[in-house]
């Protein structure tokens, strides 16, 4: 190459260098303008709303059993406006001014008048179609119960135990704090061996869009579980195939590793560390055993259990990330005995991550629920996906990058480091605040 060649060629080798730094610290920037509200990005949803439908085939119909918070039924069932400018109150509430905020109460009355009213409702927002036609269903009970108070309902028979009985309350509760059991029967002529299942609610609530929705079939030989997150606009299809259920867990498992944003840098941050691809395969194998192995031990309770232990983790999440955040600044080639060290470092980070992951399942799914094993597999799986989602996403780009110019790789490691440590201090500080609370509230 000649003389006139060589500086074309670095001229641009550096006019790229500069741009890219100046669009790393524009990143980095923008990144930490954005860290005090990524907490709402953050891997933990405790405050999921849960709602759970197990499904009863019998010769001449099929039963519904459907427990949600009583909001998603009520909130959007308010009225106009009386005469002091107040909402009406909807179905089976009343409203009362506390300390000069408007509240919703279960009127009790109501509900002796009319003890099936609220099964009404449950049944007009539920679209249980067969063949593509929709059947109209009964309500045969309702159980309306205290939040914290409500029996099992993870299991087909905890679910008819539930609705044994009538109404339970025995005192005024606010309509936030209940929880609402209905069985609703659709007649059939002939058994059911697929069918859709969607709802109609619209409560307008927050976090609405996070909502569980877990449905179990019980019409084959072995119950199926079926996941599905939001107001359930789409609707569930239920066959005859027992892989369809269990690929609603592989997807909330990709969905649940690419949404929390804590697990998204922590990965991000072993693969732009990993000086080579021998390298980042043990990483991302330490990160993966450590994970698989709390999931499980998490999931079943094998944690403490004391308020502290939850936020506790999430610190302990948020450090990881810095910790590796700052080992990919360091990036240097890997000994043998080093990249052994490492392997067992990531090991247990991934310890902490799947207690992460299984205080979520926890929240979707009981322990003592039906195929529990195969739909534990199945999520860990999903995880595996969505980690793997982000490797093929960052070695690739970054590879190329350095092998276009060593400055241009360094800069873009840098500013995906820096901005990763930067949300995870704030992270850092924002949970250990957390810890303080639980254990001096």
């Amino acid at each position: 190459m000649n003389i006139s060649a060589c500086l074309l060629r670095n001229g641009y080798d550096a006019f790229c260098a500069q741009r890219l730094r100046w669009f790393s610290c524009f990143a980095a920037f923008f990144l930490v303008l954005l860290a005090p509200w990524s907490a709402a990005w953050g891997h933990f949803l405790l405050n999921l709303n849960v709602r759970i439908f197990h499904v009863e085939h019998d010769d001449n119909h099929v039963s519904i059993y459907v427990r949600m918070p009583t909001p998603y039924l009520l909130a959007e069932k308010l009225g106009g406006s009386d005469d002091l400018g107040l909402p009406e109150p909807a179905p089976f509430t009343f409203n009362r001014m506390e300390a000069n905020q408007l509240v919703h109460i279960i009127d009790q009355a109501q509900l002796a008048a009319d003890p099936l009213g609220l099964g009404v409702l449950v049944e007009r927002s539920m679209v249980f179609k067969v063949d593509g036609e929709r059947l109209r269903g009964k309500p045969v009970s309702v159980t309306l119960s205290a939040v914290g108070r409500e029996p099992g309902f993870a299991t087909l028979d905890e679910a008819r135990l539930a609705l044994a009985t009538s109404v339970t309350l025995d005192d005024e509760h606010y309509v936030g704090d209940t929880v609402l059991d209905v069985r609703v029967d659709f007649p059939v002529t002939a058994p059911v061996t697929s069918y859709t299942f969607a709802s109609l609610l619209h409560p307008g609530l927050p976090g609405e869009q996070d909502t569980a929705n877990l449905l179990i079939d019980y019409g084959g030989t072995e119950p199926q579980i079926f996941r599905s997150r939001g107001l359930l606009t789409n609707p569930i299809e239920v066959g005859a195939s027992a892989a369809a259920g269990i690929l609603t867990f592989v997807w909330e498992g990709i969905r649940h590793i690419l949404e929390g944003l804590d697990h998204v840098l922590f990965v991000a941050c072993l693969v732009i560390g990993a000086p080579a691809l021998r390298d980042l395969l043990w990483r991302v194998t330490g990160f993966t055993v450590g994970h698989s192995v709390t999931l499980a031990f998490g999931f079943f309770g094998f944690v403490p259990s004391a308020a502290w232990f939850v936020p506790a983790v999430e610190t302990g999440i948020a450090v990881s990330i810095i910790y590796a955040g700052v080992l990919a600044l360091r990036r240097e080639k890997t000994a043998t005995g080093a990249r052994h060290r490492v392997f067992v470092i990531t090991v247990l980070i991934g310890l902490l991550h799947g207690l992460g992951f299984s205080f979520v399942l926890q929240e979707i799914l009981k322990v003592d629920a039906p195929n529990i094993w195969q739909s534990l597999l199945a999520f860990n799986i999903g995880v595996e996906i969505g980690q793997l989602a982000i490797v093929l996403a960052l070695w690739p780009m970054l590879r190329m990058l350095e092998g276009l110019n060593k400055s241009m790789g360094f800069s873009a490691r840098a500013v995906i480091a820096a901005s990763c440590c930067t949300i995870a201090l704030w992270w850092t500080y924002e949970r250990t605040g957390s810890i303080w609370n639980a254990l001096t509230g």
